[in-house]
């Protein structure tokens, strides 16, 4: 391909680079143009994922990027949910009286690194994507920069982040040593018959990198301290669209690098798959703080995304697709709620704390009721259906392993139900300690529009993410 035409393909990436150096010369002259800023950086985002929805398809800068349907299925979800990031956080921002201009910026540069991420078509690229989107995301994690477990937040998110990041490039290093290539098409013919030993080390130092990213058990120690410490609108970015970008990246490299291997790197996904389900199910039991409680749901459910993408076929790309997809909108919408709420200007952060909730604010008790009873997996939520793809796709492989490993995670969705039916029997049925305080409007109504989502928009949504994510799904090439 012509240098003009990688840049065509390109050209998402390039409006959010432009965007963000562009943003960044703007608050450096006027830091309190603050309004302005997030308008430019939500129209930068919302421009960039019409580019990746229309754009051209094809594989460029030598193999180093690829734009597929995949890639674009990725960028549109990641981006917009960006968008809803920028908007929950320069708001909440604003009432503590806090005007931090570089927020909407990092959050730019984060969207960039994910969306390189999507595309990546070879071990370079890879690393250089996920680096970006996590240099990012660790200020963002102290964004709040006089509260201390803010600051503690991202100390530990950059020491760990940091280690993550060797075991990624080690494992690089290796594959490329051992396969000659640093390219995921040149590595699959070298793994056609299976990965030797040099590779198979290589992989897994990779699986384990990207294990981190998802916070995926047993990497997932940074998860629970980072969520309740980091500023709640900055959680609500963090557990969703880097996921949905880190497990694309996690299929790709797989599949389009790794498919000779697949009998070999199934069974790692499903060791760390059902460490993540029982993980996140047990500890959240002793869980109090509903950011720490959120925090091992996400690892529950990274589980069962890569449940489904041990199944190592189409169809369990596709389930992982939609669970993610589903999962982000959720989750979205949950921290909506908790940036929503507030008692005397006290943030709303424990269980206890929903006290009597519904009495208060119905419609906000609503929202969190439909996100408890989704990811608790009840129909007709959208958890239900992101979990039934997900059971589906692994039983329909037939082999004893994944079956097991399925029955398995159905037993942890049954445990973890306890900590969902607890934070609803305290919102409905406690007395409230208190008057809650008047909701901001953008976080009530991103919570609100997220759990009419939940339900009964996803029934309808359904028709058409289903085929969105097939094509997706075989665009990243595994067989079916």
């Amino acid at each position: 391909m012509t240098f003009s035409q990688d840049l065509a393909l390109a050209a998402p990436e390039l409006i959010l680079a432009v965007g963000a150096l562009g943003l960044l010369v703007i608050g450096a002259f006027s830091p309190r143009a603050t309004t302005a800023l997030m308008i430019a950086s939500i129209g930068a985002l919302v421009i960039a994922a019409w580019a990746a929805a229309v754009g051209p398809a094809g594989r460029g800068f030598s193999g180093g990027m690829v734009a597929d349907s995949a890639s674009a299925f990725a960028k549109v979800a990641i981006y917009l949910a960006s968008a809803v990031a920028i908007l929950l956080g320069q708001k909440w921002f604003e009432r503590k009286a806090i005007r931090n201009f570089e927020f909407p910026i990092l959050v730019l540069l984060a969207a960039l690194g994910m969306g390189m991420m999507a595309s990546s078509g070879d071990l370079i690229s890879l690393y250089m994507g996920v680096e970006l989107h996590s240099l990012a995301l660790y200020v963002l994690a102290a964004m709040h920069r006089e509260d201390v477990k803010a600051s503690e937040a991202g100390l530990k998110y950059f020491v760990l982040g940091a280690l993550s990041s060797g075991l990624l490039l080690y494992g690089a290093s290796l594959v490329y040593g051992f396969a000659g290539s640093t390219r995921f098409e040149d590595i699959a013919v070298s793994v056609q018959a299976g990965a030797g030993t040099g590779v198979l080390f290589g992989l897994v130092f990779v699986i384990c990198g990207l294990a981190f990213k998802v916070s995926a058990a047993p990497f997932h120690m940074w998860t629970p301290d980072v969520y309740e410490g980091a500023p709640t609108p900055v959680v609500a970015f963090f557990a969703g669209a880097p996921k949905l970008a880190a497990m694309v990246l996690f299929a790709r490299i797989l599949s389009e690098g790794f498919e000779g291997a697949a009998g070999q790197w199934r069974q790692v996904l499903v060791l760390i798959a059902l460490l993540s389900i029982f993980v996140g199910a047990f500890a959240g039991l002793a869980q109090k703080n509903l950011k720490r409680l959120w925090a091992y749901s996400s690892i529950a459910n990274v589980g069962y995304a890569i449940l489904a993408l041990a199944a190592g076929t189409t169809e369990g790309m596709q389930a992982m697709l939609v669970f993610m997809i589903l999962y982000l909108i959720d989750v979205t919408g949950f921290f909506a709620c908790l940036t929503a709420l507030s008692r005397e200007g006290r943030p709303m952060e424990t269980i206890e704390d929903m006290a009597g909730l519904f009495k208060e604010r119905p419609g906000l008790a609503l929202a969190m009721t439909a996100f408890s009873l989704s990811a608790l997996g009840l129909p007709p939520f959208s958890g239900f259906w992101a979990k039934f793809y997900v059971f589906k796709a692994a039983l329909n492989v037939g082999e004893p392993m994944i079956v097991t490993a399925a029955v398995l995670g159905l037993i942890g969705s049954v445990v973890a139900a306890f900590y969902y039916l607890r934070l609803l029997k305290v919102m409905w049925f406690d007395a409230a300690p208190g008057q809650v305080d008047k909701a901001p409007g953008e976080a009530q109504a991103v919570a609100i529009g997220a759990a009419i989502f939940s339900f009964p928009v996803v029934l309808g949504a359904l028709v058409f993410l289903d085929p969105l994510a097939k094509a997706a799904a075989v665009a990243l090439g595994l067989a079916t």
